[in-house]
């Protein structure tokens, strides 16, 4: 249990106060606890300072002025107790105002027995998500996709009663703040069973209201290289980036997986034969914290549903009767972001999640240049696409993996083989970054007796791509190298 509550029972005590929600909910589970709710009887701000005080060096501010909530966090944030008002005459109309059973306990600060007057025990103990009352939704219907996150995140099944009220609660959503529907999916898509976090959406109607891009891809078919519409494209990539993001395993077998009938376990042993010698390095990338409380891994998940977005706007038939999408890259790139500031995303979310989106294609491009690929060809790649060039590697490889139409086979093979290659030099790109400048521009253009200006930049980054390849090592070839790049032009 979270060294807050140990502190808020020290300090509260004489105050009839309980604790609610999460913390009940997810010790009866045997699930750690993050996250502790303190219900008292009486002005939520005295107490909330009272046991800031008693923290010593706590700090306590209010958290919401319409319920009269407050929050108390310890200094250096190692935990946080969120403290509210009793609603209602009693606990258990408090208990009977909330959103489902499974946080509908509650427990006296003091000790004692449970509080459950809507039988929450008991659907832990079966594994059911019931609301809490025939009004849950409508007093918030924020609570429609709280319930998706609560299923996927708990591995709890939705009471038929519960799923149904969503489904006609799921209009309000559009009336909900753009943060507060963030909060929730954010969650959803980062949870261990997002896939079916993103039916549940479907199948309640969420999806039209919340993320209606991709509601719009059902149904737009694709080319023959293709054997899903791109609704159906984009949950197959989907999956794929679960499987890298969830760290599986490396085999170190290869299958092929190249027709349509090929089964997820096929992918994901021909995943790990790709991955499997960067999988430690590769794991330890996606963990890392990147924006909005979620890991590059998280945000991996999102490029993959929004890196087709765009095909809706730019899907053509040529004379041939061939369906194209060209510029979906770039357009969806401008789409992505526009559905991050739609959800009031941060700057760093958007502009990562749309530089997945610009750079999905270009990997799968390269296919087609002479093999092995050059160290300057491979220099542009990663130049291009920092600071994302291993994530939307990884992007590229599950995208492929998921393209099963014609001559599958022989592209997703020939795919993987260059994505293997590829991955070693994004990881240290990643690491350490271009090569370290051999001379300043300002240098270059006196040495060459040329003005500053664009050409100066074109050469210095022609040399750097010299110096990526091996071609120069020191400030004098780079100068050489420099002089004939001008006598050829």
């Amino acid at each position: 249990m979270s060294a807050g509550l140990d502190v808020a029972r020290e300090a509260l005590t004489g105050t009839r106060a309980w604790l609610v929600g999460g913390a009940v909910r997810d010790r009866l589970m045997g699930r750690q606890t993050a996250d502790v709710d303190i219900v008292v009887e009486g002005e939520p701000a005295d107490a909330a300072r009272t046991l800031a005080r008693a923290a010593r060096g706590a700090a306590s501010f209010a958290l919401s002025e319409e319920f009269g909530s407050w929050r108390v966090v310890a200094r250096g944030g190692a935990w946080q107790v969120d403290v509210e008002p009793l609603r209602g005459a009693s606990i258990e109309d408090d208990l009977g105002l909330r959103d489902f059973t499974v946080n509908s306990i509650a427990e006296p600060l003091a000790g004692g027995a449970p509080v459950d007057p809507l039988g929450g025990i008991a659907d832990l103990q079966a594994k059911r998500l019931r609301m809490s009352g025939p009004a849950a939704f409508e007093q918030d219907p924020l609570r429609v996709l709280r319930l998706v996150r609560l299923a996927v995140e708990l591995g709890l099944e939705v009471e038929r009663e519960t799923s149904r009220h969503a489904r006609e609660s799921v209009a309000g959503l559009s009336r909900v703040s753009a943060e507060r529907v963030f909060m929730e999916l954010r969650r959803i898509i980062a949870a261990p069973r997002a896939r079916r976090g993103l039916e549940m959406l479907d199948s309640l109607g969420a999806m039209a209201v919340v993320l209606p891009e991709l509601d719009e891809l059902r149904g737009v078919e694709q080319n023959r290289f293709h054997h899903r519409d791109v609704y159906g494209h984009t949950l197959e990539v989907f999956d794929r980036v679960v499987d890298i993001t969830d760290g599986a395993s490396a085999s170190g077998v290869r299958v092929p997986v190249g027709d349509a009938s090929a089964t997820p376990s096929d992918s994901t042993r021909a995943l790990d034969a790709t991955l499997g010698e960067y999988r430690e390095r590769l794991d330890a990338l996606l963990a890392e914290p990147l924006a909005d409380e979620l890991t590059r891994g998280d945000v991996l998940r999102w490029g993959a549903l929004l890196h087709d977005a765009a095909k809706p706007l730019t899907r053509e038939i040529r004379p041939d009767g061939g369906v194209t999408f060209y510029g979906h890259d770039i357009r969806g790139a401008q789409l992505a972001r526009s559905v991050l500031e739609r959800l009031r995303a941060s700057e760093r979310l958007r502009a990562h999640v749309a530089a997945l989106v610009r750079s999905h294609l270009r990997l799968g491009f390269l296919v087609h240049e002479p093999q092995p690929l050059d160290r300057g060809t491979l220099f542009t790649y990663l130049r291009v696409c920092s600071p994302v060039e291993v994530d939307v590697t990884l992007l590229s490889i599950a995208d492929r993996l998921a393209t099963r139409g014609y001559r599958a086979q022989e592209s997703i093979e020939a795919h993987l083989q260059l994505a293997a290659k590829v991955l070693g030099d994004a990881l240290e790109w990643r690491a350490h970054g271009p090569p370290r400048p051999l001379l300043r521009g300002d240098e270059l253009a006196d040495d060459l007796g040329i003005a500053r200006g664009p050409r100066v930049g074109e050469l210095l980054e022609a040399i750097a791509a010299a110096q990526f390849s091996g071609e120069v090592d020191t400030r004098a070839q780079a100068l050489s190298y420099a002089r004939k790049l001008m006598h050829l032009a």
